[in-house]
């Protein structure tokens, strides 16, 4: 019933502006309808163990970012938790040997709020956060979403790992607001074919075999997310390139359903 995906949430400016890419998300959820709850790992909620918000309160909206408009320091994005949801996840997570923590008292940063904002404009769907562990290899972060693909098939949710295919500030040429660096798409296409190849193998060992992997990832973080995304839909080995689009020359917009 549920679906997982992997979706590059770019720039904080994406929250407030209307792009291609945005109207995309907004047409994803309105495909979806409305689930029973949205899993979602972002990068940049980083912690040394796998850790899940559990909270029935509506959540702080964080502004982790500096020197942006006013105007992106006003949005609010008010979704509530679910506690009975977060419980479930953590049992998963045990069962699977997955040290797991709860946290009751983080928000949601950027990298949940300027996806969910588009997708789901009302805040009407409970949101579980989760962290993500840039300690771990590829194969330890599949595992993580592996631990969630039953749960997935079962149950109406929306499982997403938010973060960038390719982000490297030092790359980034902010005189090129909507094309692309060929060798962020050459990355880029290399990784999408072999997702839909379901090639672990060629995707765990990325940085040697994928074309420009080292200039495209030194962020590992915003990186891994695609490994949980895609360990989440193991059941269905199945990927499906849904958008893919460029700012600054090399900041990638990508939506890959599993």
């Amino acid at each position: 019933m549920g679906t997982s995906f992997f979706i590059g949430h770019g720039s904080p400016m994406l929250a407030i502006q209307d792009l291609p890419y945005t109207r995309e998300l907004r047409q994803l959820g309105e495909r979806l309808g409305k689930p029973e709850a949205v899993i979602l790992f972002s990068a940049h909620w980083v912690s040394r163990q796998q850790e899940l918000a559990s909270t029935d309160q509506v959540y702080e909206t964080i502004y982790d970012f500096g020197g942006f408009p006013d105007e992106l320091f006003r949005v609010v994005y008010p979704a509530r938790g679910s506690v009975s949801i977060a419980d479930e996840l953590h049992g998963l997570f045990e069962a699977a040997g997955i040290p797991a923590a709860r946290n009751t008292v983080r928000g949601l940063d950027h990298g949940s709020w300027v996806v969910l904002r588009h997708m789901y404009p009302e805040a009407d769907v409970p949101v579980i956060a989760l962290s993500v562990n840039p300690l771990l290899p590829p194969e330890q972060q599949y595992r993580i979403g592996q631990a969630l693909a039953a749960f997935s098939d079962q149950r109406n949710v929306v499982i997403i790992g938010s973060g960038a295919t390719v982000h490297n500030f030092r790359a980034m040429d902010f005189g090129k607001p909507e094309q692309a660096d060929s060798w962020a798409k050459e990355f880029d296409d290399w990784l999408i074919g072999r997702m839909q190849d379901w090639d672990t193998a060629a995707l765990f060992d990325y940085l040697n075999q994928g074309p420009y992997a080292k200039v495209a990832t030194p962020d590992y973080e915003h990186f891994l997310p695609i490994f949980i995304a895609m360990g989440a839909g193991d059941t269905r080995k199945k990927a499906k390139l849904l958008h893919q689009s460029y700012q600054y020359g090399s900041l990638s917009h990508l939506i890959v359903q599993f």
